[in-house]
């Protein structure tokens, strides 16, 4: 189920290819291509809105390449129709650890959050606390906190599942954001729901959410993530390269990411949970990298 769990956050990210392409007069200019999908911010999409969009052209401003895209619907299989196809060779947004690629030092860490709407839903901090029994939960199917929630016995009619997964063309109703527009419709009291995405209705949509990071979790059923980008085992080389970037890029693509408000924490040491790190806290982590 943990392998499941990954492959949802590796289906929310975005993967790259450095090659390079041949050139006029014997050059060989570096080409950054893109696999990202066209319709999934806000990691991206083809108007280049997302933030791995803006975190990619750092990279490749940073190599002097030039940036291209390939766009790829990013749903089960990313890894099998991307990365092992040669479609790309990078995939900037996997859980460290993912067992499938080679991967980077983590560039950042975030973690599922409780959100509620401000003035109007309980506040909840965690999965024992004993009103998600009472109060109307939203969640998406298949993810840690689903699985927690049926742990603890929390699977009666006041629990509402939904479809992370979706082809937008055959079922636009099935969007992924239909958790959170149900909660701000008011059918739902909470949502357990990813960071990044609620993060950035609050950022980038101004929708009236408090977010908790989500505590109660475990080592068997995590809900904060190291973030990495992952290439072909074997591609050491490669991994090199965009370990020096991240480290080199750290605080820019640290801006990025608070510009959408993805939530940034720091790991726990009991439990695999997370915290929220103090405003102004500069702490460097794990290769020079600034994350929560």
């Amino acid at each position: 189920m943990q392998r499941l769990w990954v492959s949802l956050i590796v289906g929310l990210g975005l993967g790259l290819l450095i090659l390079p392409s041949t050139g006029t007069q014997g050059t060989e200019p570096k080409e950054l291509r893109v696999c990202a999908d066209p319709d999934n911010l806000p990691y991206s999409n083809e108007k280049l809105e997302g933030f791995e969009n803006k975190i990619a052209a750092l990279i490749a401003q940073d190599l002097g390449a030039k940036l291209t895209y390939t766009w790829w619907p990013h749903q089960r299989g990313l890894i099998r129709r991307t990365l092992n196809e040669g479609r790309c060779d990078v995939l900037i947004g996997i859980p460290k650890g993912f067992d499938p690629v080679l991967w980077t030092k983590p560039y950042y860490r975030t973690a599922y959050v409780i959100a509620s709407v401000k003035d109007r839903g309980p506040e909840i901090a965690s999965m024992d606390d004993p009103i998600l029994t009472q109060v109307r939960v939203g969640v998406h199917v298949n993810t840690p906190p689903h699985d927690a929630l049926a742990q603890r016995g929390i699977t009666g009619d006041n629990v509402v599942g939904y479809r992370l997964f979706h082809t937008p063309q055959a079922n636009p109703e099935e969007s992924p954001s239909q958790l959170i527009e149900d909660l701000l419709a008011g059918k739902l009291d909470v949502a357990l729901i990813w960071g990044p995405f609620a993060g950035y209705y609050v950022k980038k949509r101004s929708a009236p959410l408090q977010l908790a990071p989500l505590r109660g979790g475990s080592p068997a059923t995590p809900f904060a993530f190291e973030i990495s980008m992952g290439v072909r085992k074997g591609e050491g080389a490669l991994k090199a390269e965009l370990e020096e970037v991240i480290e080199k890029d750290a605080a820019a693509i640290r801006s990025i990411l608070e510009e959408y408000g993805v939530p940034l924490v720091v790991a726990e040491v009991s439990d695999g949970d997370a915290r929220r790190e103090a405003p102004g806290d500069k702490r460097e982590h794990e290769g020079g990298v600034h994350r929560h």
